[in-house]
């Protein structure tokens, strides 16, 4: 199955190939941190606001953690009650609370201060554009921290649980 990283095909025959991938082509080129990246290398928007979904929501929890959040992302773009790209997703309900992705209204910077992480983001995030392949949410819909309690009022069921996160239809 192809898997894109960036511009480029990849080989790999997984997700986490093509991460490992894109890393070490990373770690080969030395990339400025992503706060610093130069105006001439342009990212797709839609990548760019499905990438910071994945590196503020789940940075910590590495590729399948991340792919697992873009897989929500996703699920709702495929789904008539939400919107249909990955930055109306992101950004529903604004930037002022409460909206969808806390990170988004929270009034913090959303530049990624962690080069490595984002690096990551931006693979996965390419990857899953390129070619989903499973979802290990199970068609989730919504998902929260472990941590905390289910802060909806409305019951949903439960499909995942992936590292500190627990996943909902």
């Amino acid at each position: 199955m192809p898997i894109a990283t960036r511009n480029a095909p990849c080989p790999a025959a997984s997700l986490y190939g093509c991460v490992a991938a894109a890393l070490l082509a990373a770690a080969v080129s030395s990339p400025l941190p992503a706060d610093e990246a130069p105006a001439d290398a342009p990212i797709d928007e839609e990548l760019r606001c499905l990438a910071l979904a994945l590196y503020f929501e789940a940075r910590s929890e590495g590729p399948d953690g991340m792919h697992a959040v873009g897989s929500v992302v996703l699920n709702r773009i495929e789904h008539e009650e939400f919107p249909s790209t990955p930055c109306e997703v992101v950004k529903q309900g604004g930037e002022t609370p409460p909206c969808q992705f806390s990170w988004w209204c929270d009034g913090k910077s959303d530049v990624p201060r962690d080069a490595e992480q984002w690096e990551i983001a931006l693979a996965v995030a390419a990857a899953l554009l390129e070619d989903r392949g499973e979802d290990p949410t199970h068609g989730a819909l919504f998902f929260h921290s472990a941590s905390i309690s289910a802060p909806w009022r409305v019951e949903r069921t439960w499909t995942a649980t992936i590292h500190g996160h627990v996943y909902y239809r």
